[in-house]
C-alpha cells in the first residue's frame, strides 16, 4: 500500500497490537499464511513474470526458475517442516539443578521489518523468503519492497494485500522517506538486502562512511541501534572466482556464464565479480568464454532476448564509468558494446586491469567481468584475502589439495566448488555474509531461527522430590573457606542434600561429622 510518512509511523503500532493478541503465534495461522504465499506463486505466475520483464527485461525462463519456482520451493519446505521447527528441544540438566527438566522453546520476536533495497537478481525470492521465515516463526511482518523495481513492487503489494492477512502482514511502498520512517520505528528484527543504492545515502549523510554497500549497511545499523534492534544484513561485495588449469574448460565456461550473465546480467549479490587464473591459462579461458557466450546470446548479444537489461539509467551510467576508465578502456578483450536506449550492455571481459582501477575496487553489479592473472594458482588465495571478505567465493579445480587449502584459508559468507551461486538455492544451507559483506543469515530453517528467540525453560517439581531443601539450624552446619563442619543427629537430611545438590561446596574429605 502507498502511504505517507505519517501513515508509516502507525504501521508498527498496529502490528504490535495484533501480535500481542496472540493471533500470529498459532500453528493454524502460520500455515494459512504460508499457503497464501504458495497460492500467489501458483495463480499469478504470469503477472509476476510480466512485472519482472517490465522492470528488468528479465527472460521468462530465468524469472520462473529463480523467482516463482524459488519462492514456491521455499514455501513448500517451510510447510513440510514447520511442525518440527516449532517443537521445543529437550536438553539435559546437571546435578546443580537436580531434579529438573529443561527445554529450548522457539518464541517469535514480535514485529519483523523486511527491506528489499535493491536485490534485483532474485527480487521476489529474497523479498519473500525472510517473510516466509518470519511468518513461520509466528511474527507480524511489514515489507518495504524496492522502489527501484516499481512494477514488481506494485505487484507484490497488490498480491500480498489480496491473499495475506493484512492485519498482520503489511506492505509499505515508497522511497527514501518511507524507508527512513520505517527505520525510525521500533521493531523487533530487521532483514535487509542492500547492493548498490546511492539514493539511500540521503537518509543519513552525517556518518563517516566508506564507499559501497557497507555505507547503506552502516546507515541501517545506526538507525537500528536507537532501539537495540537486531539486524540481518546482506550486503554483497566483490565475489572472486579462481579457475585452475586442470578443469573441464567447456563446463567451467558455461557455469561461469550461467552464474554471471544468465543470472540477471550480473546484477546479483553472489555474481562473480572478478576471475583469477594463471597468466598461461588466461587466453585459453577467454577463448572458451567467447565461444560459449556466442552460443548463449548469439553474435550480437544486445539483440538477444535472453540478456537482461540494466535496472535504470543511473546504474547504466555507473557501469559506463567503469568501462570508460582510462586504465580499463584498452584492456577490454571481449564485448563492451552498449545500447543506452534499451539499457543493455553486452557481456564484457576485461583482462589484467590495473589494481587501482575502478573496476577492481568497486562492486560491479553488472555484465562486466575482469580477469586477474597470477603466476601460480595458489597465489589467488593471498590476493582474495587482501580484500574485504566477500559474500561468496568460487573455485574451479580438480586438485584436492588446492580445494582443501581454499576452503581452509578463504573466509566468505558462502562458497561453491566447481559451480557458481548454486548454494543459494539449497534450503538446508544458510545464506549470509561476513564482515563487509553482511551479518547474520537466513534461508530455510535459518530464516525461522533468525526470526525467533530460543527461550530457555527449566522446571522443578514440588511433590515427590527425594532431595527436599531441609530446614538447617545455625548450630547444625558451618561453612568456611577450608571445610564444612557438620553437627547433626543421625539420619539428618541436611548433609545428604548438600552433597547431592552442592558438590562443589561440600568436599567429603574435609567434612567432619560429630554426634
Amino acid at each position: 500500500m502507498a502511504m505517507g510518512v505519517e501513515g508509516v509511523e502507525g504501521v508498527a503500532g498496529e502490528l504490535r497490537s495484533i501480535y500481542a493478541s496472540g493471533k500470529t503465534k498459532t500453528f493454524e495461522w502460520r500455515v494459512s499464511q504460508l499457503k497464501a504465499i504458495l497460492k500467489i506463486t501458483t495463480h499469478h505466475e504470469k503477472e509476476i513474470l510480466q512485472a519482472l520483464y517490465s522492470d528488468l527485461k528479465k527472460p521468462e525462463l530465468e524469472a520462473f526458475l529463480y523467482e516463482v519456482s524459488g519462492v514456491s520451493s521455499v514455501c513448500k519446505y517451510a510447510l513440510k517442516e514447520l511442525h518440527r521447527w516449532m517443537m521445543p528441544e529437550k536438553v539435559k540438566t546437571s546435578m546443580t539443578t537436580f531434579p529438573s527438566s529443561a527445554e529450548i522453546v522457539p518464541e517469535p520476536l514480535g514485529v519483523v521489518l523486511v527491506i528489499s533495497d535493491l536485490e534485483l537478481s532474485i527480487f521476489v525470492l529474497l523479498s519473500l523468503e525472510p517473510i516466509i521465515g518470519a511468518i513461520a516463526a509466528g511474527n507480524a511482518v511489514v515489507l518495504k519492497p524496492s522502489e527501484v523495481a516499481p512494477a514488481t513492487s506494485s505487484v507484490l503489494a497488490k498480491l500480498l494485500g489480496e491473499y495475506m492477512d493484512t492485519s498482520a502482514v503489511k506492505v509499505v511502498e515508497g522511497a527514501v522517506p518511507e524507508t527512513t520512517a520505517l527505520l525510525e520505528t521500533k521493531v523487533d528484527k530487521i532483514f535487509t538486502q542492500v547492493v548498490i543504492c546511492t539514493d539511500c545515502i540521503r537518509m543519513l549523510t552525517s556518518l563517516p562512511l566508506k564507499p559501497g554497500n557497507s555505507k547503506v549497511g552502516r546507515i541501517i545499523l545506526a538507525a537500528a541501534a536507537k532501539h537495540l534492534t537486531p539486524v540481518v544484513l546482506e550486503l554483497g561485495g566483490k565475489c572472486p572466482v579462481v579457475v585452475d588449469s586442470n578443469v573441464n574448460l567447456k563446463v567451467t565456461a558455461r557455469r561461469l556464464i550461467s552464474g554471471k550473465w544468465a543470472c540477471n546480467s550480473g546484477q546479483t549479490c553472489v555474481s562473480p565479480d572478478y576471475v583469477i587464473t594463471t597468466k598461461e591459462y588466461a587466453s585459453t579461458l577467454v577463448d572458451a568464454l567467447s565461444s560459449e557466450l556466442e552460443k548463449f546470446y548469439g553474435k550480437n548479444p544486445l539483440q538477444s532476448n535472453d540478456l537482461s537489461s540494466i535496472i535504470n539509467s543511473r546504474h547504466f551510467d555507473r557501469l559506463k564509468r567503469l568501462l570508460d576508465d582510462e586504465k580499463v578502456y584498452g584492456k577490454i578483450v571481449l564485448g563492451g558494446q552498449r545500447d543506452e536506449a534499451n539499457l543493455k550492455i553486452a557481456p564484457t571481459i576485461v583482462l589484467d586491469a590495473p589494481e587501482d582501477s575502478l573496476i577492481l575496487n568497486e562492486e560491479i553489479f553488472g555484465p562486466l567481468l575482469p580477469i586477474v592473472t597470477v603466476n601460480k594458482v595458489k597465489d589467488a588465495i593471498s590476493l582474495i584475502n587482501a580484500k574485504e571478505k566477500p559474500l561468496a567465493a568460487y573455485l574451479f579445480t580438480n586438485d584436492k589439495k588446492l580445494k582443501e587449502e581454499f576452503i581452509r584459508s578463504v573466509s566468505s559468507g558462502g562458497m561453491a566448488i566447481n559451480e557458481i551461486a548454486l548454494h543459494l538455492l539449497e534450503p538446508t544451507l544458510p545464506f549470509g555474509g561476513v564482515g563487509e559483506s553482511g551479518m547474520g543469515s537466513y534461508h530455510g530453517k535459518f530464516s525461522f531461527d533468525a526470526s525467533a528467540i530460543k527461550s530457555q525453560f527449566l522446571e522443578r517439581d514440588f511433590p515427590g522430590c527425594s532431595c527436599k531443601i531441609p530446614t538447617i539450624h545455625p548450630r547444625e552446619v558451618k561453612i568456611s573457606e577450608s571445610h564444612v563442619q557438620w553437627q547433626y543427629t543421625p539420619h539428618s537430611p541436611c548433609f545428604d542434600w548438600l552433597v547431592v545438590c552442592y558438590p562443589r561446596i561440600v568436599n567429603l574429605d574435609q567434612v567432619r561429622r560429630t554426634n
